[in-house]
């Protein structure tokens, strides 16, 4: 392998714009939340060669990623997309994209505005009948 072949996992995480800074693909990296080929990274330094499977855990997702190429800039999105493949699993159609979270809060239609005074009663009137029974 060449040298130009490996790249430090931060800096890989950086320009693929997986996170908005390097400290932070840093952190990421150090935090043991990267695994490069199902193994542990414990270091920012870690090199990733192209073929590794990334697999980075972040708040709410899980995303896996195929490296395809090493970045020699932060450039723009369609720059980043060219450094992997995304591999991640598709969440299942009963999640929907909202794992772990409870019933949601009534929503207003988009573009309706401000309510009005006579909406917020009503709406005060639900919520407290809702807590009574």
């Amino acid at each position: 392998m060449i040298a130009g072949d490996r790249q430090r996992i931060d800096k890989w995480l950086f320009f693929a714009r997986v996170v908005k800074s390097r400290s932070l693909a840093a952190k990421l990296a150090t935090g043991g939340r990267v695994r490069v080929n199902r193994e542990k990274v414990d270091q920012a330094a870690h090199p990733v060669k192209i073929g590794d499977v990334l697999t980075i855990t972040l708040e709410r997702r899980v995303l896996v990623y195929k490296v395809l190429a090493t970045g020699h800039r932060r450039g723009p999105a369609e720059e980043a997309r060219l450094l992997y493949e995304d591999v991640s699993p598709q969440p299942s159609p009963g999640e929907g994209g909202r794992a772990g979270l409870a019933e949601l809060p009534p929503q207003r239609e988009a573009g309706s505005g401000r309510p009005t005074k006579r909406e917020r009663r009503q709406t005060d009137r639900l919520r407290d009948r809702g807590d009574n029974e």
